[in-house]
């Protein structure tokens, strides 16, 4: 028979006498430890694979998770945080005190404001609503409601993060009708607006209204950065055609707050505040204005760099 071709049937090799029983060194020192001891690889007791106490597999211990309550207060600091910032860089709810807006907006409606694009230099269009802060004295027809300490304090903190229209906001929104530049007229009875000599047809206008009621007013010429601005509720609206004696009714574009583009409240009169059609006629806006100059300015600048860069390449 081969060396060391046994089958697995056979008897093991014979040792030589008296070796059998006696342990080696590695066998007395695994005797050593009780055959009951708890653990892994000899680990103590309540220990992971790598030693440690409440270890996990990875060898670290598992996160504390906080309460509900000790992280409800970081919760709502950041909610406040980021409330404060879209109100003062996006957009801000406005509540409508009045009815010189009547039929588009109702006494007690929201409307969200969009405060973004004026931070890129849009500037107010004809035939936009607008809120706008008052120039001096025009409020005067509506005063604040008071209302109780507890009510009027979280009104404050509410509005100050812009969830909440101001209790005493000095704000007013009105349609702008004419720009900077524009020269507008009314001659009152039923005759219309007019625009740059081009008459408006305003669909939004009150039922039963007349387009300037019984305030005729021009023609105005209205200076650079500056708007005309009228209520859609023409009998009811103290509005540019009742301050012409300052700076003409007209108010200035720095005052804007921004453009109102929605009805957010009450729901059933969730709507988009969109520009009449009747406005394109006029001829084109301040951005329309300053679009042609501003393109030829940039493709001006490319060309000169262009040139800049051949003549460089034919020098080196």
């Amino acid at each position: 028979m081969a060396v060391g071709a046994r089958s697995g049937q056979e008897e093991p090799d014979k040792r030589p006498r008296g070796t059998e029983d006696k342990p080696g060194p590695a066998a007395f020192h695994a005797q050593a430890d009780p055959p009951d001891e708890p653990g892994t690889d000899g680990a103590p007791p309540g220990t992971g694979p790598s030693g440690g106490a409440g270890e996990g597999p990875d060898g670290k211990a598992p996160r504390k998770h906080r309460s509900f309550w000790k992280e409800l207060p970081i919760l709502i600091g950041i909610a406040l945080i980021l409330a404060l910032f879209i109100k003062t860089f996006l957009v801000q709810a406005f509540s409508i005190p009045s009815d010189s807006m009547q039929d588009t907006l109702q006494r007690g409606d929201r409307v969200l404001v969009d405060k973004l694009t004026p931070w890129f230099g849009s500037k107010p269009e004809r035939g936009e609503v607008v809120v706008f802060h008052d120039p001096g004295g025009w409020l005067q027809e509506n005063p604040g409601e008071n209302s109780g300490a507890l009510a009027g304090g979280i009104q404050k903190v509410l509005s100050f993060v812009g969830l909440m229209p101001s209790a005493e906001e000095k704000d007013l929104i009105k349609r702008v009708i004419a720009v900077g530049g524009d020269t507008v007229e009314c001659k009152g009875d039923s005759n219309p607006v007019t625009v740059n000599g081009k008459a408006l047809k305003e669909p939004y206008i009150f039922p039963g209204n007349t387009p300037c009621g019984d305030r005729p007013f021009g023609p105005v010429k209205v200076p650079r950065g500056r708007i005309w601005v009228m209520g859609d509720h023409r009998q009811n609206s103290l509005d540019s055609r009742y301050h012409q004696g300052l700076h003409d009714g007209t108010v200035s574009v720095d005052d804007v707050v921004g453009r109102a583009v929605f009805v957010a409240w009450p729901l059933d009169r969730w709507s988009v505040l969109s520009v009449p059609g009747t406005f394109a006629q006029v001829g084109p806006g301040q951005a329309a204005a300053l679009a042609p100059p501003a393109f030829g300015l940039a493709g001006a600048t490319g060309l000169v760099l262009r040139r800049r860069r051949k003549s460089g390449q034919l020098r080196g």
